[in-house]
């Protein structure tokens, strides 16, 4: 898997502390269940399931795990229905880059739907505002506690609705004040995104940065629409390219035209294998088409989705592949610089990312077991002697 000659395996402990690069996160599907009773009492907000900030994160997980479509709706229907306050948003966004910083991730791409969180009154102009000051708050807050981390917002528009011209000109307005793109996100299936080709050519006339919720559920015709009709600079999911490569019984791989101007073109693949397991895309993490994208050199990343419902975090997510495919600190590292090459921030600040924190931090981590080892064969000497 990897070329190096000390194939060590990273320790839980090492895995969080690893700089970590995470570019599809969904602010709704990030809060802490205690926050979410919170602000359902400040609001008066009575539909949750469970008050128990304990049972309510289960209740989630649960959910999310059942197989139902309609249990899995409901539980953003309880996130989103607890952020239609200015002081709402910025506590969870806020909330959200102090949790990523403490898991080690040190570039973010939080996105979110403004459409969403109007029920209170608010414009989407003072959602996109409130959500900014809140990660602006969080990365304060995260370097107080020893922990360094920048977020930027990808504003999501809802593919079943009509105001994705209107979210890509917002994007655009607020892309030098901490939006850095712009995505689709909704039901794949009967929603194309082809219908939103107004906003992808907007947004492309002016020369920003998107990407599309594409190949997660309804396959091939998904993709291949996303990148040849929209042009999207990244595949949110893109798992189901997958369907598109043929594994030999002689072991031999055969890509298909699609996989291989995905692959050839590197078009930035944003993987989320819990997320993908309770959508029923892949039965296992050892089934996952992770392992078969990284041994092809796709540009895969690793990502969160959604870390409430899937109980899980950059670290947690690593933790899984690690197990599932012996993979070491250069495995995390080359998924890691995948990411922030992948990121819709200017080159050079995507390269000092890459060498100055990303590169550096592994090496830190691979120097520990290096002088573990050393250590350990020292003292196995000094006892011969």
């Amino acid at each position: 898997m990897t070329s190096q000659s000390t194939a060590n395996t990273p320790t839980a402990d090492q895995i969080r502390r690893a700089p970590k690069v995470l570019l599809h996160d969904h602010l709704d599907g990030g809060l802490r269940p205690g926050t979410v009773v919170d602000l359902a009492r400040e609001a008066g907000y009575s539909a949750l399931p469970e008050t128990d900030p304990d049972k309510l994160g289960l209740w989630f997980r649960e959910a999310a795990d059942s197989g139902s479509l309609e249990r899995y709706l409901e539980t953003f229907s309880h996130t989103v229905g607890v952020m239609q306050t200015r002081d709402a948003l910025v506590r969870v966004a806020a909330e959200c880059a102090e949790d990523l910083a403490a898991d080690g991730v040190v570039y973010a791409e939080v996105r979110y739907a403004p459409e969403q969180h109007l029920e209170g009154g608010l414009t989407l102009e003072e959602v996109v505002e409130a959500v900014d000051e809140g990660f602006r708050q969080g990365e304060r807050r995260a370097r107080e506690d020893g922990h360094r981390i920048r977020v930027g917002a990808l504003l999501t528009a809802m593919r079943h609705a009509a105001r994705a011209l209107e979210i890509a000109e917002l994007a655009n307005r607020y892309r030098d004040l901490g939006v850095v793109g712009f995505d689709i996100a909704g039901a794949e299936a009967g929603y194309p995104p082809t219908r939103h080709l107004d906003a992808f050519e907007y947004l492309k006339r002016e020369n920003n940065h998107f990407t599309i919720h594409a190949g997660e559920a309804f396959g091939l015709p998904s993709i291949w629409q996303a990148l040849q009709w929209c042009g999207a600079d990244r595949l949110g999911h893109g798992v189901r390219i997958i369907d598109d490569i043929q594994v030999h019984d002689d072991g031999t791989v055969e890509l298909g035209r699609l996989a291989s101007y995905v692959r050839d073109k590197r078009i930035p693949l944003e993987l989320c294998p819990s997320s993908n397991l309770q959508t029923g895309a892949a039965a296992s993490y050892a089934e996952h088409p992770i392992g078969l994208l990284r041994r092809l050199h796709f540009r895969a990343t690793v990502n969160t989705d959604n870390r409430l419902m899937s109980h899980t975090s950059m670290s947690r997510e690593f933790e899984h592949l690690v197990e599932a495919f012996g993979y070491t600190l250069d495995d995390m590292q080359w998924f890691s610089v995948n990411a922030m090459k992948s990121a819709f921030i200017p080159f050079d600040e995507r390269l000092a990312m890459i060498n100055d924190v990303v590169k550096p931090g592994y090496a830190e981590l691979k120097s520990e077991w290096l002088f573990r080892q050393t250590a350990s064969t020292s003292g196995s000497a000094e006892s011969e002697g």
